[in-house]
């Protein structure tokens, strides 16, 4: 008791404060789905860490790896290849379509989606980004200033050129058909109307999440990806999809664009790839990547292609086929989708379930006829959770009601789904 005393007056002594409130517990070890707090109690872990730890916590064959290459081989020059670095990079391409070939292998999502605007910039000679209004791509200067769902007030300006197009959130929007439905295709027209009014006549890419997470579990309307390719093309724009979260098989495919059929100019991978640990990679085509080394592409960081980085995806790659986790996915997000639709015809309160796969949300609202916002109450089931050995994790956004977003490990068994979504009914039913 008394460490734990001295640990929280060392937090508040000494710990800066970044954004979110901490977690009341302090957690000492983790293992598979769990995390265990220093009185060794158990929390189902239904967010992965942060959205990342696919394979869930010391997975046996990371902790391997990442023994391993710290006694043989971890970092380098950045100018210096090895082996791990050349044979993830060709990896990744066999899991990708044509033509996406050509790999940088960095450290954070941030960090990549940096990559991948300054690359978009040199090659279309433009500067102005487009992203969704509710967006999440990063906390460094180009990927905040595509940022928009948080952190964008008392910087100063952002980097100049940044546009949004509005969310296509089809339980909010006021985008309608005659019939009620979410009217996808006129609010895209509409967003573009705006980016074209506003644009200085130089616009580079559009950088967006096929599922917005930290938007609120947005999943975009099937067509509208293949749709907004289109329009980008038409103004000589490059498509940049950041799958921070959604690539690797979270949503029961290897990546979650491949359910439009349409491919990416520039694709962004982190979180998932490292499983937890901090790797993260451009995909790109030989034309784009060409051009812009042509024109003296320059991103040279002090962790570009790490051995180490590439060693630990390697292994996510091999552990990810072998064990058929992209179905099991697919299979677990069925049975997670099913009882949390139980969940909405049950509570007045939940308002939304969406998603895909692994990632999915539920929104919950004063009652489902006002959709009014309920941020009390999920703070409350979030408490109650906790309480009962479960992390959740909600979003709370201006205008949205509480979205939990449900994110746990790929490895994660059917009876620990089904325990944890037991203790969210449990703590809804004691708290609504």
């Amino acid at each position: 008791m008394e460490r734990t005393s001295d640990f929280w007056t060392d937090v508040d002594r000494h710990v800066l404060r970044y954004g979110v409130p901490f977690v009341p517990r302090i957690i000492a070890r983790g293992k598979g789905s769990y995390v265990y707090d220093a009185e060794d109690n158990p929390i189902l872990d239904f967010t992965s860490g942060q959205m990342s730890a696919v394979l869930g916590h010391a997975h046996p064959e990371i902790v391997a790896a990442v023994s391993g290459a710290v006694g043989t081989l971890d970092h380098l020059y950045s100018g210096m290849l090895s082996a791990p670095v050349v044979d993830l990079s060709r990896r990744l391409a066999e899991t990708l379509p044509d033509p996406l070939a050509k790999v940088l292998l960095l450290s954070t999502g941030a960090e990549s989606n940096e990559a991948a605007i300054k690359m978009a910039k040199l090659y279309t000679g433009g500067y102005e980004i487009v992203s969704f209004d509710r967006s999440w791509h990063g906390m460094t200067s180009g990927a905040a200033s595509a940022t928009y769902s948080a952190g964008r007030r008392g910087y100063g300006p952002p980097v100049p050129g940044n546009l949004t197009l509005p969310t296509p959130n089809a339980y909010r929007s006021p985008f309608r058909r005659a019939d009620g439905s979410h009217d996808w295709e006129s609010e895209l027209a509409y967003g573009f109307a705006a980016v074209d009014a506003q644009s200085a006549g130089s616009l580079a890419a559009c950088l967006i999440e096929p599922i917005l997470s930290s938007g609120g579990i947005i999943d975009l309307p099937e067509g509208y990806l293949r749709r907004l390719k289109e329009l980008c093309a038409e103004r000589g724009m490059l498509l940049i999809l950041d799958e921070a979260q959604t690539g690797i098989g979270r949503t029961g495919l290897m990546y979650a664009f491949e359910r439009d059929g349409v491919t990416p100019d520039l694709l962004t991978l982190s979180k998932t790839l490292g499983a937890g640990l901090p790797v993260a990679a451009v995909v790109t085509s030989d034309e784009i990547e060409s051009v812009c080394h042509e024109r003296g592409f320059l991103f040279f960081t002090t962790h570009a292609s790490d051995p180490l980085a590439a060693t630990v995806a390697l292994t996510v790659l091999d552990v990810v086929e072998r064990e058929k986790l992209v179905d099991r996915a697919a299979d677990l997000g069925e049975q997670l989708t099913a009882r949390l639709i139980g969940l909405q015809e049950r509570f007045e309160q939940v308002g939304d379930v969406r998603g895909r796969g692994l990632l999915q949300g539920v929104e919950l609202v004063a009652d489902k006829t006002s959709k009014a916002p309920a941020d009390a109450l999920g703070a409350a089931v979030t408490a109650a959770c906790l309480q009962r050995g479960l992390h959740m994790n909600i979003v709370q956004l201006p205008g949205m009601g509480g979205i939990f977003r449900i994110a746990p490990p790929l490895t994660i068994t059917d009876d620990e789904l089904h325990s944890g979504l037991d203790i969210l009914e449990s703590a809804l039913a004691d708290t609504v």
